[in-house]
């Protein structure tokens, strides 16, 4: 996974957890804006939540946190 889209997903969560708390969800569309301008980048993500992790559409922000930081 590409260290820019790590870093958003931090982010996201980071903030998502400070508004709401630590048992706020979250899908993988919450790091996108509603448009589609960069599908790669949607895709990568898509295909770490879905495929790889085979995740539920919604997660706890602070398992994908935790999930997204054990990454080298």
């Amino acid at each position: 996974m590409r260290v820019s889209l790590k870093e958003k997903i931090i982010q996201v969560c980071n903030k998502k957890i400070a508004i709401k708390g630590d048992n706020v969800g979250l899908s993988f569309y919450a790091f996108f804006a509603n448009k589609n301008d960069d599908p790669e980048l949607l895709m990568e993500a898509a295909i770490w939540w879905i495929k790889t992790h085979q995740l539920d559409h919604f997660e706890k922000a602070v398992k994908i946190k935790a999930m997204i930081a054990a990454i080298d």
